[in-house]
């Protein structure tokens, strides 16, 4: 559907077929629904979008780059919108960050939570943050190695305008249900561990359009979802859906 027809009754056909799915499989693994979230995610899609999308009471959306973080909240002033960062986050784009967004979910490096936290102070804010954790052996991902987690998570106690709510991570892009699966287990086991040390972590965000009943199997309390809700992106064939 082109955004361009300014017809967007197909997404509310979308978001209920997603919920659906999403509910049977919480009920597969034997969860509740209600412990589940849907993060949808407009990257690549404009505000009119976005204008739709919150007509069928979404006000959460993911976004990869920061630049359109800032194109969309301009065309979108004086809504009720909040901005969920997912993807990797430069230093130079704290300042928008900082002014923008209500969460980061890819907290990956201390040097990050520094210029964050300097930039927050400034604006006399605080934000919602996932570190996010390369489970993944791809050389494509990011995300911080498994075995530093434990130092950057003490590390953010003495961040006060970082709220730590969890751990986030994209699994292998595999047809292999096992491998992904793994992926997402390792999150969890990883979460688990650092609950035990003392750390309050209740969100796991795992799972994408293509993935998410794995990553719900193993736990995940969000997935993101785009090309699921939207359709397929308008962007170059290789770029892979989420």
């Amino acid at each position: 559907m082109s955004e361009a027809s300014n017809d967007f009754s197909y997404l509310a056909a979308n978001w209920a077929d997603v919920r659906a799915r999403v509910d049977a499989a919480c009920h597969a693994a034997g969860r509740d629904p209600g412990e589940v979230s849907i993060l949808p995610v407009s990257k690549t899609f404009g505000p009119e979008v976005v204008r739709a999308a919150m007509a069928l009471g979404l006000h959460r959306f993911g976004e990869n780059k920061v630049q359109e973080v800032r194109s969309k909240s301009e065309a979108l002033a004086g809504e009720s919108v909040e901005w969920v960062v997912i993807g990797h986050l430069q230093t130079n784009k704290a300042k928008d960050v900082a002014r923008l967004v209500s969460e980061v979910q890819s907290l990956d490096r201390l040097e990050l939570a520094e210029v964050l936290q300097r930039r927050l102070e400034i604006e006399d804010r605080a934000i919602d943050v996932l570190v996010e954790v390369k489970t993944s052996p791809e050389e494509s991902k990011h995300g911080l190695a498994p075995d530093q987690l434990s130092a950057l998570l003490d590390a953010l106690r003495g961040f006060d305008r970082l709220r730590v709510r969890g751990l986030m991570t994209l699994a292998v892009q595999s047809d292999d249900s096992d491998a992904v699966r793994t992926c997402f287990r390792r999150l969890r086991q990883l979460r688990d561990a650092e609950q035990a040390r003392g750390h309050d972590l209740p969100r796991l965000s795992m799972g994408m359009s293509g993935d998410f009943p794995l990553a719900i199997a193993e736990g995940a309390t969000e997935i993101r979802v785009g090309t699921a809700v939207f359709g397929v992106r308008q962007v170059a064939k290789h770029t892979v859906p989420n």
